[in-house]
């Protein structure tokens, strides 16, 4: 079966499509099918990842894969959430993960409670108008850095430490992270579910 990915992320593509080959699934980035970007007006992760399933779904007539994930801080409110990518931009200041990096260390500079979670969200739809998608929700908890440490990652990862690791998601091996991560955890759930469907 034919599922269209609602992404353009060459990782996700290469990760999402080598667990799902086993189900007799075969994922096709949405671009392919020249499925336009889909917007992502919503306050939670749930809604976005829904509305972009849907909508890859409605372009192309497939069923659909979608995630929406971020970086939650419990200090913040769980704040950037769903702007996460975009966080800087919040403050006038360049879309980069560097300056996402230097806005979150700034807004945290006067609280002691570190606490945070990565989570992620993937959402797959039969059809457009399906009424029950599939849903599954990691989240990985860890708490946020003073220093960076690390070379691997993107995003906050330099950052996001977890203590039961003693380290930051940018030093573990890569092959760790994807194994113990909120999109690994959200991933399995998404599968299982799948598998008995």
């Amino acid at each position: 079966m034919d599922v269209v990915l609602a992404s353009g992320n060459k990782g996700k593509l290469r990760e999402f499509s080598a667990l799902f080959a086993p189900l007799g699934m075969r994922l096709i980035p949405q671009q392919q099918l020249n499925v336009p970007e889909a917007p992502e007006p919503f306050h939670t992760f749930v809604e976005n990842a829904l509305a972009k399933a849907r909508h890859a779904s409605q372009h192309t007539g497939l069923p659909a894969l979608a995630d929406d994930s971020g970086l939650a801080v419990d200090a913040l409110g769980g704040a950037p959430g769903v702007l996460s990518a975009r966080y800087a931009t919040l403050f006038g200041e360049e879309k980069s993960d560097a300056a996402n990096n230097r806005r979150l260390l700034l807004q945290l500079q006067q609280h002691e409670n570190r606490r945070a979670a990565y989570i992620a969200v993937l959402v797959f739809v039969r059809s457009e108008n399906d009424p029950c998608p599939v849903i599954a929700q990691g989240t990985w908890h860890g708490e946020i850095a003073r220093q960076a440490a690390g070379d691997n990652g993107f995003g906050y990862d330099p950052y996001f430490y977890i203590p039961a690791l003693g380290q930051t998601a940018a030093q573990l091996d890569p092959q760790v992270k994807n194994s113990v991560s909120h999109r690994a955890m959200a991933l399995k759930r998404l599968l299982a579910d799948l598998g008995a469907a």
